[in-house]
């Protein structure tokens, strides 16, 4: 039976895993002012960086001891310990630790083929270093959310394998299991079937992470969600690697406005566009004028039926009221424009 949900946490991973994307560079403090933007904006989450990647990672979580957040939670992120090392002992959890967030989310595989390929040990190890990574975390009084790594494409690979992984992280004590599309080669209907498959057998409450290397992150996010998932990891703009993570600013819409889920107060939600503008020039990256919701053509109408439309009835070619979203309507003058778009235009 299909669990019902009212509820969806998100989580941004934008200073994280959205910091990935070729030709983005953010400082210290460029991640502390997007940081407090996005807690003024109602995020739950805030997944800040890696504290054991490099330097710059390590003075951002020393800074974010003193800074002081109304809505948010700080996550640092982290792996699973390496292997044949004890948990205790290895050097990357305890920069993990001493980021001295209350939270943290690590990843590990769940990919047989790439516990061998790229791991280049066993699955049984694969499946101690989950267990006893997160069992180590727990001792320290964190919570944590575990990010099951490829998970999509090691179910269907391996489904027994796959499930193994995320079990043995729910028996160890995550708080969270997250299922990662981490290549972005899923299709929405894969999506659905699988989180609906594995809901009952994992006994943790799920999320989901897509990237968008098929085009299909925000509708894999979205099916997730319709089967179960709880929690959306996303990154505003959709900044990401290679192609980009789930869009933040097309999936908050979605959720709140067309499935009727909690994850965003109204009045939040109609700061969207700002929001994506904000982290936009941070990142020094152009805003999309075609993005979803918050791009500047998303209202935009040139045909001469649509102006003439939407001067009558909004409803006509629009999607959504515009403004609950920040953003507003843009009538364009062209050849191809009516009598009915050069009056408005007057």
């Amino acid at each position: 039976m299909k669990r019902r949900i009212d509820r969806v946490l998100i989580f941004d991973t934008t200073l994280r895993d959205g910091a990935a994307r070729e030709g983005l560079s953010l400082s210290v403090e460029d991640k502390i002012r997007i940081a407090h933007k996005l807690d003024e904006f109602g995020l739950h989450m805030i997944e800040a960086g890696f504290p054991s990647s490099n330097p710059k990672e390590e003075e951002l979580f020393r800074r974010l001891t003193t800074e002081k957040f109304r809505h948010a939670e700080i996550i640092a992120f982290g792996s699973t310990r390496a292997k044949k090392v004890e948990a205790r002992r290895d050097p990357h959890l305890k920069k993990l630790i001493n980021a001295k967030t209350e939270t943290v989310c690590i990843f590990g595989k769940s990919w047989d083929f790439n516990v061998k390929a790229a791991l280049k040990t066993s699955l049984a190890e694969n499946l101690r270093m989950i267990e006893e990574t997160i069992a180590y975390l727990k001792k320290r009084k964190r919570r944590v959310i575990f990010d099951a790594e490829h998970f999509f494409d090691g179910f269907k690979e391996n489904p027994k394998y796959a499930l193994k992984t995320v079990q043995a992280a729910a028996e160890a004590g995550a708080d969270w299991v997250v299922l990662c599309d981490t290549n972005g080669g899923a299709l929405p209907f894969e999506v659905l079937g699988i989180v609906r498959d594995i809901l009952p057998k994992v006994d943790a409450p799920l999320g989901i992470h897509a990237h968008n290397d098929s085009g299909c992150a925000v509708a894999n996010s979205l099916s997730a969600v319709r089967a179960g998932a709880q929690m959306v990891q996303g990154t505003i703009n959709g900044y990401g690697e290679r192609c980009g993570n789930a869009d933040l600013c097309a999936i908050l819409p979605a959720l709140k406005l067309k499935m009727g889920l909690d994850c965003i107060d109204d009045s939040n939600l109609s700061r969207l566009t700002e929001l994506s503008h904000f982290v936009s020039e941070l990142a020094n990256v152009s805003p999309d004028a075609f993005q979803p919701y918050v791009g500047a053509s998303a209202f935009a109408h040139k045909g001469g039926a649509h102006a003439s439309g939407v001067a009558r009835q909004s409803r006509t070619y629009e999607h959504i009221d515009p403004a609950l979203v920040g953003n507003r309507q843009h009538i364009v003058v062209s050849e191809i424009s009516g009598r009915t778009a050069i009056l408005q235009k007057a």
